[in-house]
């Protein structure tokens, strides 16, 4: 969506630096009797979905949609989480690239400064915010992905969780986010830090991908 299809958006920079951010969960942490950084994480699940899965199909699609955080608007929901993104333009014909060369836009155009908000409004750890943007790029890379399965553990993003810089020499923040793993003759992927939902009433847990081996099964 263009920015000037979404009335009610502000700029994304304005809305973390201007207070809107850490009022809007200080009342969600209030209102649900939860603890801040379990809530903020939440609400990261919310953003980093909305961002990087269109993303992510529309570069696997040869076009590069502008994520910078100086360029894009964002609307909130009624309960107050994320619920759609503002661009400036379409974007521009790119070639697809591998998995780290589609993911390091984002990283230095827009999460790199997100995740540092989320550390300095809500106290979640850097390792946190990585690991919860890690899974839904994850998801749209693996789901786009049209290189024919090879092996007995296809995993069409392993680069990006494998390699330990980016294309740009700078260190890969989603390096060990996620792991494969054997349990009889099933293959799970894993989370390398708890995305802290178990601390939330009445939310799911997120089954076999948990850090934490007592929550797969909740």
């Amino acid at each position: 969506m263009l920015s000037s299809e979404l009335a009610d958006g502000i700029p994304v920079r304005q809305f973390f630096e201007g207070g809107a951010f850490a009022d809007g969960l200080e009342t969600y942490s209030r209102t649900h009797g939860v603890d801040r950084r379990a809530a903020a994480s939440f609400w990261s699940l919310y953003y980093f979905s909305a961002l990087s899965i269109p993303y992510v199909v529309a570069r696997r699609a040869e076009l590069a949609l502008p994520i910078g955080i100086d360029e894009m608007t964002i609307a909130l929901g009624d309960d107050g989480l994320p619920r759609a993104f503002g661009l400036p333009r379409v974007g521009d014909w790119c070639e697809i690239g591998a998995p780290t060369d589609i993911a390091m836009p984002l990283v230095t155009g827009h999460l790199g400064e997100v995740i540092a908000r989320l550390k300095q409004h809500a106290g979640i750890a850097p390792k946190l915010g990585w690991n919860n943007a890690a899974v839904y790029i994850d998801y749209a890379l693996n789901s786009t992905s049209t290189d024919p399965a090879a092996g007995p553990d296809p995993w069409p993003a392993r680069e990006l969780f494998e390699e330990a810089c980016l294309p740009d020499g700078s260190p890969n923040p989603f390096k060990g986010c996620l792991r494969h793993e054997m349990e009889g003759e099933q293959i799970h992927c894993r989370r390398k830090v708890c995305c802290l939902r178990y601390m939330l009433p009445g939310i799911p847990s997120c089954g076999e991908l948990c850090a934490l081996p007592a929550q797969r099964k909740h």
